[in-house]
């Protein structure tokens, strides 16, 4: 991996304008637009609980996924660098966030909770410490000033 300057650009666009704009709390919606490129968009709100659409995704899932994504991308490249033959791959994360009146609120810890499908031929016991390895790379685990938890499984094909 090449070292240097990684910049991204998504535009985010607001579509909640219920006819009268901000004009008060319950006035308008919260639903967004994601994109980034020629990438599909993806439809964005708040949570539901700050009067979002829970049909849509809210900043807090995003963050998770993109926690649960980058430790999977890192662990998934160890792996293949090790012997490690990785069949699947499917991760429960979970995020808390709690609310706070000085500062709106934040989150507190995440859980991973990779369920990591190998062959028979594969180390089990390197499949699990790779986790470790995996965490201390992640770029967005990295980024994130809560504690951000691994618990594998490991399981054979």
């Amino acid at each position: 991996m090449t070292q240097g300057r990684h910049e991204y650009k998504v535009e985010v666009e607001w579509s909640g304008n219920l006819g009268s704009g901000t004009s008060g709390y319950r006035a308008y919606g919260r639903d967004h637009v994601i994109t980034a490129g020629v990438k599909p968009p993806i439809p964005g709100s708040s949570d539901a609980a700050f009067r979002g659409d829970p049909s849509r995704w809210n900043p807090e899932e995003l963050l998770i996924a993109a926690i649960s994504a980058c430790h999977k991308l890192w662990y998934l490249h160890l792996c293949a660098e090790s012997g490690v033959i990785v069949t699947a791959y499917r991760d429960g994360a979970e995020g808390t966030m709690i609310e706070d009146e000085a500062t709106g609120g934040r989150f507190v810890s995440a859980v991973l909770r990779p369920v990591v499908t190998i062959t028979k031929a594969s180390d089990a016991t390197l499949a699990r410490n790779l986790h470790h390895d995996a965490h201390a790379k992640c770029f967005i685990a990295n980024s994130v000033k809560f504690p951000v938890n691994c618990e594998p499984d490991i399981v054979f094909a």
